[in-house]
């Protein structure tokens, strides 16, 4: 008797055998999987930092110096804002 599923027994010349069930996956892929899953908020983009941080600035009356202070600060609360949405 020949086996169509793989998980049948084979007879042959007198002799029984086990067909070999399907492979498990790796755990690479397993890996890759949940990683998928758990993706990190995506970064914001150039131009929307810079359009808050030219808020900023406006905000404190057009003041020279505080460019890259207002730089990361709208950075960080962009990513905060994108973080807070992936967490919901």
């Amino acid at each position: 008797m020949l086996a169509v599923n793989p998980t049948e027994v084979i007879q042959m010349a007198g002799a029984t055998k086990k067909t070999k069930t399907a492979a498990k996956p790796r755990k690479a892929a397993i890996k890759k999987e949940k990683v998928a899953r758990t993706a990190k908020p995506a970064k914001p983009s150039r131009e929307e930092i810079e359009r808050l941080a030219k808020s900023y600035w406006a905000e404190r009356g057009y003041q020279d110096g505080f460019a890259e202070q207002d730089w990361a600060r709208a950075e960080k609360e962009l990513l905060n804002k994108a973080s807070l949405k992936t967490a919901s």
